[in-house]
């Protein structure tokens, strides 16, 4: 059975951090390139982030360039998301997305950034 979690959703203060994980099972992880994108309520998909099979590149949308850093260890079948300087309209659903040919989605963890 193929899943993705994802983890280390919460509540933020603006201008704090966290850091979001996504771990893949039951598919060959280091096949897939990884991505993170997130939907505020009542809004489409947003594409936030994405990272070659072998991490070597990275892709950001252009409202979290210098602020998030994506990144992956295929050992351990891990993308991550960091995230840093966040902003109240960061806050949303995040997930993460596996392609290759055929796409996974994980269930989501929510930010919410507010003082």
């Amino acid at each position: 059975e193929v899943q993705l979690v994802e983890s280390g959703g919460g509540l933020v203060q603006p201008g704090g951090s966290l850091r979001l994980s996504c771990a893949g099972s039951g598919f060959t992880f280091n096949n897939y390139v990884m991505s993170w994108v997130r939907q505020v309520p009542g809004k489409g998909l947003e594409w936030v982030s994405s990272i070659s099979r072998n991490g070597g590149s990275t892709f950001y949308a252009e409202s979290m360039k210098g602020r998030f850093t994506i990144s992956r260890t295929n050992a351990n079948n891990t993308v991550y998301l960091q995230m840093d300087n966040l902003k109240p309209e960061d806050t949303a659903v995040y997930y993460c997305k596996a392609a290759h040919g055929r796409s996974y989605w994980g269930q989501g963890t929510q930010v919410t950034v507010s003082s």
